[in-house]
């Protein structure tokens, strides 16, 4: 089963008068990439949160975002300090008397202008919070699984591609070798020299060894049929998949070093064409 590594999830609830929203966010990545923003009541929380993406999700970049807001629609609990503020005024003024809504404006961008009062996790927040990432993650989870599934079908498409493109290799390479072969000795021939025909069919034999592809066919039709079978394991397999692509690749290059011959070379064309977008999906597979 193939799963994506691009997802999505939002999920939000009320308690005590204040409104938790997580939002997840996941794009590919060669590991697990993690970045969690949250209010700093929530921080003694942060590795229990991280374990829970770490199991979840296994590899890709994944932003994690966690808002509050009380029901007034603020997001904070910050406030003017006033003494500070007002303190700023009395110096600003000592250098500069200006108009004292114009010293309020400069003094509240000051160090500790404003206060943030520190707040307890209650217990109910945590568990509404547990409770939330739950189920965002499981949103992130459908959303890769329905992307996947999208990607498997891709797949499957252009390895039935692939699998009727190595039929007609196998189709042409018979007249191949013999094209090969009747290439060879008119090449000897053109030399113009006496030949001891022994010789001459020995020597042919090696050549025609070295443009064989019979092993190549059979390896890439290996790797084809391996490539179906991992994809539809249920662990991630993203990895593997990228490592048996490398393998079809290496087999189709070398029919294509060992053609010799106008037809498979374009074969080989649309082998590598249909292989190299099969990768570029890989990159996005869990």
């Amino acid at each position: 089963m193939i799963t994506s590594m691009t997802g999505f999830g939002k999920s939000e609830t009320s308690i005590l008068n204040k409104k938790i929203t997580v939002e997840i966010r996941t794009l590919n990545s060669k590991n697990i990439d993690l970045n969690i923003r949250f209010p700093n009541v929530f921080k003694g929380l942060e590795p229990q949160l991280r374990g829970f993406v770490s199991d979840q999700l296994n590899r890709g970049k994944i932003d994690v975002s966690v808002y509050i807001e009380t029901d007034d629609g603020s997001s904070n609990t910050s406030s003017l300090n006033k003494v500070v503020v007002d303190n700023y005024i009395d110096q600003l003024n000592q250098i500069y008397q200006g108009d004292r809504m114009e010293l309020l404006k400069m003094a509240v961008r000051l160090p500790d202008a404003l206060k943030t009062e520190k707040e307890d996790l209650k217990k109910e927040e945590k568990e509404a919070l547990l409770s939330v990432f739950s189920q965002a993650l499981l949103q992130v989870n459908d959303y890769r699984k329905n992307e996947g599934a999208a990607m498997e079908k891709d797949f499957d498409q252009r390895l039935g591609v692939l699998e009727k493109l190595l039929k007609e290799v196998i189709k042409i390479d018979p007249e191949r070798k013999v094209k090969v072969k009747l290439k060879l000795r008119n090449s000897i021939e053109q030399l113009n020299v006496e030949i001891d025909q022994n010789r001459l069919e020995q020597e042919l034999i090696y050549y025609l060894e070295k443009y064989d592809i019979t092993e190549e066919k059979v390896r890439l039709d290996n790797h084809l049929s391996y490539f179906k079978e991992i994809m539809n394991q249920d662990e991630p397999n993203g990895k593997k998949l990228g490592f048996i692509s490398q393998e079809i690749g290496r087999e189709v290059n070398t029919i294509g070093s060992k053609a010799n011959h106008s037809g498979l070379q374009k074969i080989v064309v649309q082998m590598k064409d249909e292989l190299e977008k099969i990768k570029e999906q890989l990159l996005n597979v869990l």
